[in-house]
C-alpha cells in the first residue's frame, strides 16, 4: 500500500513530545534524522542522545485528508516548535530489495573483497568475505573499518596469531583469516557482536580451531603478533596498557575509530609501547599504526 509522508524539522528539546503529539492525530510511526550531518559518538552510559536539530519523518495511511491532518496539527500546541511541513506520497515498493540494492561487494587493497551475499563475487581467485549488514557494527562501509581492512591486506599474515580487539561483526577476524592468519581471538564486550562474528565466522567457513570468540576475560594471558582494534578513542586511550599487553615484541598494532582531531593525542599516549608511524586518514576518520619496543 502507498504511504503519505510528513517532513518537518523540529529540536532536540521538543521531539519526544512532537513526536507523541503527532502520534495522536493519526500518525502510524515517526522517524528522526540528523538535520545537519553532525555525528554523536561516544555517549555516556544508560544515555539515548539526539541531535540538536532535527529532521522528522511521520507516515500517514494514505488515504488521509492532508488538510486535515495538517489543520489538526497546526491546531496543536506543538506545531509552534515545527518548521518546513510538507506531504509527500511514497509509493509502495518492495522496501527489503531497495534496501538490498544499497549494498555492493567493495575491496580493500590488492586481495580484499567484501561482499553481500545477494552479489556475485566480483572475483572467484580474490579473497572472498561474505559479510550482510546486521545486527553489530562492521560491513566495510564505514571509513575505520576500510582502514583496518586495507592495513590487514597489506600484511603477511601466514602463520601469525591476531587479536581483534572490539570485533563487532567479525569482519577484521574472517578477513584476517581468510589472508591467512593461523589463529585468531576476537573480543567484544558486547555479547551480540560475539553471536554475529560465529554467525558470520560458519558463513565464510572459518568456524574452526582457528577462531576463538568471546567476552574480554576470553583473551587474559593471549599475546599475539598483531593486535587491530577498531573501536573509539575513549576505550582506545583508556585501555591503552591492556591493548598493549596483548601484543608480542616487534608485533604490529592499529588502531581505529578514531576521528582525524582524536588520532595525534592517541598516538602519543602510545608512544610508551609502541614505536608509532604518522596517521592514516580516510574522510573525516584515521588509523595508527605501530610496533612493539
Amino acid at each position: 500500500m502507498p504511504w503519505l509522508q510528513l517532513r518537518l524539522t523540529t529540536t532536540e528539546k521538543h521531539a519526544d513530545a512532537v513526536g507523541d503529539a503527532l502520534m495522536t492525530i493519526g500518525a502510524l510511526s515517526v522517524t528522526l534524522m540528523d538535520a545537519e550531518d553532525i555525528p554523536i559518538l561516544e555517549p555516556a552510559p544508560g544515555e539515548t542522545p539526539l541531535w540538536q536539530n532535527i529532521n522528522m519523518m511521520v507516515l500517514f495511511d494514505a488515504e488521509v485528508e492532508t488538510k486535515s491532518v495538517l489543520a489538526q496539527w497546526k491546531n496543536d500546541n506543538h506545531s509552534q516548535h515545527t518548521s518546513n511541513e510538507k506531504f509527500e506520497l511514497l509509493e509502495d515498493k518492495d522496501w527489503e530489495r531497495e534496501w538490498m540494492d544499497l549494498f555492493e561487494p567493495m575491496q580493500f587493497g590488492e586481495r580484499l573483497w567484501i561482499c553481500p551475499s545477494w552479489k556475485p563475487v566480483p572475483d572467484e581467485s580474490a579473497v572472498n568475505v561474505m559479510l550482510d549488514p546486521g545486527l553489530a557494527f562492521g560491513t566495510g562501509s564505514h571509513p575505520t573499518t576500510a582502514l583496518c581492512l586495507q592495513w590487514l591486506d597489506s600484511l603477511d599474515l601466514k602463520g601469525k596469531t591476531v587479536i581483534d580487539y572490539g570485533c563487532g561483526s567479525g569482519i577484521l577476524a574472517i578477513a584476517a583469516l581468510k589472508l591467512g592468519a593461523a589463529k585468531v581471538y576476537a573480543m567484544d564486550i558486547d555479547p551480540q557482536a560475539i553471536i554475529a562474528t560465529n554467525e558470520n565466522a560458519k558463513r565464510n567457513e572459518v568456524f574452526d580451531q582457528r577462531l576463538e570468540v568471546g567476552l574480554p576475560d576470553s583473551i587474559d594471558g593471549i599475546v599475539a603478533d598483531i593486535v587491530v582494534a577498531n573501536i573509539l578513542a575513549g576505550p582506545l586511550n583508556e585501555l591503552a596498557e591492556s591493548i598493549s599487553s596483548h601484543c608480542i615484541s616487534h608485533g604490529r598494532l592499529a588502531l581505529s575509530g578514531l576521528l582525524d582531531t582524536q588520532a595525534e593525542p592517541t598516538r602519543q599516549t602510545y608512544l610508551t609501547w609502541f614505536d608509532m608511524e604518522s596517521p592514516i586518514y580516510q574522510d573525516e576518520w584515521s588509523r595508527l599504526n605501530g610496533v612493539k619496543k
